[in-house]
């Protein structure tokens, strides 16, 4: 049992504002997406799948980075592994969110149109998987497998607070040893189902490894920021000193270069290989303006957090990696933007308001999840056996 006063951890309530400017950003993005609908439908519908997979990404590599935790025995996390279990409280909600997407799926998928697969041979091929019955299948099982672990995993976390049952800590480490392989696949296939079957003739083999690394940037970055901004506002202990933070700019950093591996081996071999069904898609990415947008996403998320987190004293700057996870979040939106938008538009760019809409009700959305969750339960897992080490790691 942890002794709260030992270890610094009162709870306080989060200021009333931060709920308002939840409340804001979400009716403004709702209003204004409305509109988008109404006035620009297509692009608007296309807008609304990047900042659905944008969620993905944060809830679904949360689940990830929890169970990573569970699976390495770290202590330094331990700390912090509620705060990415109310990131990951947005996996519930994508039942709700797939919607919009379910039933104006004709309008997003080339392959949907039982004409044009008559007279494609590539996409017959491609039919028994890619039908509208089976993907919608698909995308609903995805969601309750991600929802069904996210549900035992946090249930076992918030009821450990109440008993301090060391055997629950067991029992997440067994539920993670299954989660993770089942991540993997269904990441995957999701990344397929939503993103590349956009172009259905164009495939990669790489395609769901590099989806699974801006997820799991935008996971740390969003947990380093939300991490940095309580500690700034003494919401958390205050033993946690900077070598917790270290941590979190370690881990940006090596997936932000695994993520420029990822990238630039997909596009070495496929324009190596120089083969035209293969090619395609990275064409469409180099011409018509959409060129500026691939060389503005190589430094957006590689060159400038690569420089940002570089030194040592930098991964444990709070500022400095306050700055690197808003920057990484900006870079994951837009690296998404960059995979889903030019499949609309792919003989060039062509400018659109409703493109600035989504983000911001993916913001409100993401506060309000977060003040519902702390309002509801402890900032600290107070009842982890491996709380008091973790508070007290150091490197």
């Amino acid at each position: 049992m942890v002794n709260n006063t030992l270890v610094g951890y009162n709870k306080k309530e989060l200021p009333g504002k931060i709920q308002v400017i939840g409340i804001i950003l979400l009716l403004a993005g709702l209003a204004l997406g409305v509109i988008g609908f109404l006035t620009d439908y297509v692009r608007a519908l296309h807008n609304y799948l990047v900042m659905f997979m944008f969620l993905i990404s944060i809830g679904v590599g949360s689940l990830f980075l929890i169970t990573l935790e569970y699976i390495a025995g770290a202590d330094w996390s331990v700390p912090f592994r509620r705060i990415i279990e109310f990131l990951a409280s947005v996996i519930p909600v994508l039942f709700i969110l797939v919607v919009p997407l379910i039933i104006n799926m004709h309008d997003l998928f080339h392959w949907t149109h039982l004409e044009a697969v008559e007279h494609d041979e590539i996409l017959k091929g491609k039919a028994p998987y890619l039908n509208s019955t089976f993907f919608i299948i698909r995308a609903f099982v995805f969601i309750a497998i991600w929802f069904l672990f996210y549900l035992l995993i946090t249930r076992n976390s918030l009821k450990q607070d109440k008993n301090f049952d060391q055997g629950l800590t067991k029992r997440n480490i067994k539920l993670s040893a299954i989660f993770i392989p089942i991540f993997a696949i269904s990441l995957t296939f999701s990344a397929i189902d939503w993103m590349m079957s956009l172009e259905p003739h164009w495939f990669s083999t790489i395609y769901g490894v590099y989806f699974f690394s801006g997820t799991v940037i935008a996971a740390l970055a969003a947990a380093t920021l939300v991490t940095v901004l309580l500690m700034e506002n003494g919401y958390l202990p205050s033993i946690i000193s900077y070598d917790h933070l270290y941590s979190f700019g370690a881990l940006m950093f090596v997936f932000v270069n695994f993520w420029a591996y990822i990238a630039f081996s997909q596009y070495m071999l496929i324009w190596y290989a120089d083969l035209p069904e293969e090619t395609s898609w990275f064409v469409h990415r180099w011409t018509g303006g959409w060129e500026y947008l691939s060389i503005f996403l190589i430094l957006v998320q590689f060159v400038v957090p690569y420089a940002l987190l570089l030194s040592q004293p930098a991964k444990m700057d709070p500022r400095r990696l306050k700055i690197a996870a808003i920057w990484l979040l900006f870079a994951h939106f837009v690296d998404l933007y960059w995979l889903i938008i030019p499949s609309l538009s792919p003989k060039g760019y062509t400018f659109s308001w409703t493109d600035f809409v989504f983000p911001l009700m993916l913001t409100g959305l993401m506060i309000l999840l977060f003040v519902f969750n702390f309002k509801r339960n402890n900032i600290l897992a107070v009842g982890d056996p491996k709380l008091e080490r973790g508070l007290n790691f150091h490197l």
